[in-house]
């Protein structure tokens, strides 16, 4: 037992952490003369260590997810989800969102698509709110940072937001609350490519030279501003505002989400330097799940698909479930951190 145990912290923190990466790096700039004890040797380590980090597991991430992906085209992935009723083709579908892109703008096309080919309405909703929030690279990212028992747990109750949600959307019977030219749209008729290893290894290389330049500007803003809080802002302020002392902490970390635009892998290095500065973890959970979700730039593309009455109840599902979230892992912080 005592070596499964050490096994899994050397892949946890060498693997996955990359901490040879961060004293690698320290000892670099220790090199050139930058103190990496002061603030702004901090930041530069920080923010060329966690860079790295993430670019170098997100190329692998995105090239296995995109492998994975090649066999679920729109036309199939709309079969497969067409085969289960009721609560199971909800969790299809929030299952379906973990192998589908990264964030929630490039989820909302194949939304459209879904709902034009006559996918329940629930359904359809279930995979919106699964795939920005969910996929398996969020999965060994957050392992790499939070721990095992963080990231799983993150993903269940994101896996359960999805469902309970969709199930709620397809009981409340909205369906005339989307817009007419999705509902009277055709559905999908493409052909059914059958690709060898090679075809499907290129296409996943493609996937990631696209999707790393989509996605290496948001890496690097948000790992600016996980330096700055990790080095300039005082530990007292963040406690005084997003740890315990504030029961609103997890309110104001899902609305402050809101307004930004950047997928999980942007989000994580900000969530890092607020849990090591005193935030709690279901408040730092909330503020990702927020920004990943319900970021503005993805509910103005949504509004074109639904009418403002589906937006705002799909809105309020997403942030009431978040925000509860949040609360559900203040309270369980000291058990699984």
């Amino acid at each position: 037992m005592e070596t499964l145990k050490n096994a899994w912290e050397f892949f946890q923190n060498q693997i996955l952490g990359m901490k040879w990466l961060s004293e690698l790096i320290g000892n670099m700039l220790s090199g050139f003369g930058i103190d990496i004890s002061g603030r702004p040797g901090g930041s530069i380590q920080f923010f060329l260590y966690d860079t790295v980090k993430i670019m170098v597991l997100l190329g692998v991430l995105i090239l296995i997810i995109s492998y994975i992906q090649s066999y679920f085209p729109p036309e199939r992935s709309r079969q497969i989800l067409g085969r289960f009723h009721g609560l199971g083709a909800n969790t299809a579908a929030a299952l379906l969102g973990t192998v589908t892109p990264f964030c929630s703008c490039s989820s909302i096309p194949l939304f459209m698509g879904f709902t034009s080919a006559g996918l329940p309405l629930g359904v359809t909703f279930s995979f919106l709110i699964s795939s920005p929030m969910v996929d398996l690279g969020s999965l060994v990212l957050l392992m790499s940072i939070f721990g095992w028992k963080v990231a799983v747990c993150y993903v269940a109750v994101g896996l359960i937001i999805a469902v309970l949600g969709g199930t709620l959307i397809e009981r409340l019977n909205l369906d005339n609350q989307v817009e007419e030219f999705i509902r009277s749209g055709k559905s999908f008729n493409l052909p059914q490519a059958k690709l060898n290893f090679k075809e499907r290894l290129e296409y996943a290389k493609k996937q990631v030279l696209s999707t790393a330049k989509k996605v290496f500007p948001y890496v690097l803003i948000g790992v600016g501003i996980g330096a700055v809080i990790h080095n300039w802002i005082p530990d007292r302020f963040i406690i005084k505002i997003l740890g315990s002392e504030n029961p609103f902490g997890t309110v104001i970390a899902t609305v402050a989400g809101v307004p930004m635009y950047a997928d999980i892998f942007g989000t994580i290095p900000i969530a890092e330097a607020l849990l090591k500065k005193g935030a709690q973890l279901g408040v730092v959970l909330s503020f990702m799940m927020g920004v990943t979700t319900l970021s503005l730039p993805s509910m103005v593309m949504l509004r074109k698909a639904v009418k403002p009455k589906l937006l705002t109840i799909f809105i309020g599902i997403c942030t009431l479930g978040i925000i509860l979230v949040g609360y559900f892992f203040n309270a369980i912080q000291y058990i699984i951190l």
